[in-house]
């Protein structure tokens, strides 16, 4: 029998990396979680129709971060990196707290960074296989309270266009996909403190149909995936306006919070 092809997915313990995992899973892929919640882990871990591997680690620690990168060299059968975790923050910068600023730095940008370039030495070689950077429609602009994480997630997707350029340049195989999603039924804004009350239902997608989107244009070769058309709709407005007028759409949750 052939040896199943892997997938390695970070902050896979909840929300969109779990949707990853589990469709993953269904589509044949052997799967490496990798997320700090090891309960979580080991619970989703037993309930997927695959073999999975489970790493808990904190990708903003040098020493964890150095073990995915190790799993990530040592994987033979290593087809897809999906780069999802993540985590945002609100408030202005300069009343924000710093470490978290910082953590978020190390986590969006160096830890996508040091694991895509892991991956992709040695997916260009043997001309297969993917990375996707889970990204998100703040990259096309930037909103009160929000500085470095729309920053980050700018940077994600020029990294990501960047490699593009770079694979198609030699004729290579290896796909590489920056996934952009808006509001998404998770955890995660629920973690950040957004109250769900003050965002009107229609921008609200759930997980699975983001991580949809992503795959079907991940099969495409699409470079930039953005799920729903009020969100393709938007982004592409938000690239055109000038710098003044996007400053006066304001915070994205309507509230004034405070870190």
């Amino acid at each position: 029998m052939l040896a199943k092809p892997v997938a390695l997915i970070t902050g896979a313990s909840s929300g969109i990396g779990e949707t990853f995992a589990r469709k993953l899973a269904a589509r044949g892929y052997d799967l490496i979680l990798v997320a700090r919640r090891e309960d979580r882990l080991r619970a989703l871990a037993a309930d997927l129709p695959a073999q999975a591997e489970i790493i808990t680690a904190d990708l903003t620690d040098h020493d964890g971060l150095s073990v995915v990168e190790a799993a990530i060299r040592e994987s033979a059968r290593l087809e897809l990196l999906v780069n999802n975790a993540g985590f945002g923050t609100l408030g202005r910068f300069w009343e924000a707290d710093l470490h978290g600023q910082e953590q978020m730095h190390k986590l969006h940008v160096m830890a996508a960074m040091r694991l895509s370039h892991a991956a992709l030495a040695a997916m260009v070689p043997r001309n297969r296989g993917g990375v996707i950077n889970v990204s998100s429609v703040a990259a096309f602009g930037q909103t009160e309270g929000n500085v470095s994480y729309c920053a980050t997630k700018t940077w994600m997707n020029a990294f990501t266009q960047g490699l593009d350029v770079e694979l198609h340049a030699i004729g290579s195989k290896v796909k590489v996909q920056a996934l952009c999603p808006g509001f998404t039924l998770s955890e995660f804004h629920d973690t950040l403190g957004v109250d769900r009350k003050n965002i009107p239902g229609f921008l609200w997608m759930k997980a699975d149909a983001v991580v949809e989107a992503s795959l079907r244009g991940y099969d495409r070769g699409d470079v930039i995936v953005i799920p729903g058309a009020v969100y393709k709709i938007g982004s592409a407005l938000m690239r055109h306006l000038s710098h003044g007028l996007k400053r006066g759409i304001g915070k994205p949750w309507g509230k004034d919070k405070r870190v």
